[in-house]
């Protein structure tokens, strides 16, 4: 007899707590293998292929390709053993069979080259039964699983397996109702914070998921009706006494201004790598006091030593690698910059490698993949490093690994066709070069007004690990190195 065994969106690893369907590879029916990629999911990194840990017919999946799911929520189940005949039926066991390796501790949710996070003790079961009015008002019971969805899973749509994770936040909403009634099915425990911070009563929506289901959309809807509402009624409070604190990890403002009269708008969410750069972006102005120097260098010397190192043969060395081989002699001189601070212990954290990020713009925003080691690297390393990361970035199969443990950024907005910039620092480091683009500009050079391949470069960085002098320092040998490359010799 076949066992059929559920299989939870994994942990990720780096932090992430949630991801959303981009695109299923496998259909109900369909036979895979062991470590076959079932779905694509968008983190707030990168896109990633999740393969199944386990091997067998698919009976049931979980979510509609851009649903937002969090880690731990079921993606599909899969039969195993013997050829399953009535499709998705009995999978209501699935999560409590064995291990297939014959494990009792993990979790399954492997997702191989991240890990995995530790299993619970103990599952938590659909109770259909309701409580006792004493026992209700300690905690909301959760709901009877309907007749029929005990095991089974709307094809594409949310199962009572996935309304039962939706309950397993049980702090109690003070517009829940207590007593045998039970509280009020929503698709996740965000979509109910959200309505809890902004003290909407769950009871009073209809939702427009399967069964009932309150989705998210249903929550902002009822949020700007209610506040249209409120800025059109005579003793409504002004704006000024609405909350408003972004739900964390919702992705949405947990309290909608009113709309000025005849303004219309689109209301785009904050999630994946958006949400992702404005959450780092924000910690980055909050918590690090950050000052920029600039300076205007003549590159005529370094795009020459370019065109000949690339003359004489060999794998072409791109302008972005000669920079970063710049930057790793720099910070080799200054390794104030090539830090972190810890402010719980009060301590700046000076890094023995170089992990040189760079910002790369792409169709899904912009990204800043890591070079690991890159101190200790040539320019034709690197080259192929920023071509291959480049490549992937563009294609969107970064990997979290890929895009976190910078130690030092490079920002080349120059291919923007801008000058300058003052770039927000990529928190946790403590610095970030940016170069401007390179272009004809009237010069002094020897003594003589002449056009020479100017660019202007700038250094943002956290003035609690150094002070104007070092970011200076830093600054002018860049500045050297880029108008006469021999000065890299000495550390070659």
């Amino acid at each position: 007899m076949a066992q059929v065994l559920e299989f939870k969106l994994p942990d990720l690893g780096e932090g992430l707590t949630e991801a959303e369907i981009v695109r299923w590879l496998v259909q109900v029916g369909d036979v895979v293998a062991v470590d076959q990629p079932v779905v694509e999911v968008e983190t707030a990194k990168a896109m990633v292929e999740v393969p199944c840990p386990y091997g067998g017919v698919v009976t049931a999946r979980f979510g509609e390709e851009g649903t937002e799911l969090p880690v731990g929520a079921p993606l599909l189940t899969v039969a195993v053993g013997a050829p399953v005949a009535g499709g998705p039926e009995g999978s209501s066991g699935a999560a409590q069979g064995p291990d297939p390796a014959g494990q009792a501790e993990g979790s399954g949710n492997v997702l191989v080259g991240y890990g995995t996070s530790e299993a619970p003790k103990r599952r938590r079961r659909v109770r259909p039964a309701a409580p006792t009015a004493p026992a209700a008002a300690a905690a909301p019971a959760r709901p009877a699983v309907p007749a029929g969805a005990t095991g089974g899973a709307v094809n594409g749509g949310v199962s009572a397996v996935v309304a039962e994770r939706a309950f397993a936040d049980t702090t109690p909403l003070a517009a829940e109702p207590v007593g045998g009634h039970g509280p009020v099915p929503v698709i996740s425990p965000l979509v109910r914070r959200l309505a809890r911070e902004n003290g909407l009563d769950l009871r009073k929506l209809h939702g427009s998921g399967p069964d009932g289901l309150i989705l998210r959309a249903d929550v902002e809807q009822a949020l700007r009706a209610a506040t249209a509402g409120a800025a059109t009624s005579p003793a409504a409070p002004t704006a000024a006494a609405q909350p408003a604190a972004l739900s964390a990890g919702a992705g949405v403002p947990a309290a909608v201004p009113a709309r000025a009269e005849g303004v219309s708008g689109t209301r785009v969410p904050l999630r994946g790598v958006r949400g992702a750069v404005a959450d780092k972006l924000s910690r980055s102005r909050r918590e690090i006091p950050d000052a920029t120097c600039w300076v205007d260098a003549d590159a005529t010397e370094l795009m020459n030593a370019r065109a000949a190192i690339n003359a004489a043969g060999g794998p072409k060395i791109s302008l972005l690698a000669l920079l970063a081989r710049i930057c790793t002699a720099a910070l080799a001189r200054f390794p104030e910059l090539n830090s972190t601070v810890d402010l719980e212990a009060r301590e700046i954290v000076r890094l023995d490698q170089v992990h040189l990020g760079f910002a790369a713009q792409t169709e899904r925003g912009l990204v800043v993949p890591v070079v690991r080691d890159a101190h200790a690297r040539d320019a034709e390393s690197l080259s192929a490093e920023f071509a291959r990361l480049t490549e992937a970035a563009r294609t969107g199969t970064l990997t979290p690994a890929q895009l976190t443990g910078g130690t030092f950024t490079l920002n080349n907005y120059g291919v923007f066709g801008v000058d300058g910039s003052t770039p927000i620092i990529n928190h946790p480091e403590a610095a970030m070069l940016g170069v401007g683009r390179i272009v004809p500009k009237p010069w002094v050079h020897q003594g003589e007004l002449a056009v020479r391949q100017v660019v202007q470069l700038s250094l943002t960085f956290d003035h609690r690990v150094c002070d104007g002098g070092t970011a200076g320092g830093f600054l002018r040998y860049v500045a050297d190195c880029v108008e006469q490359p021999a000065v890299l010799l000495r550390t070659l």
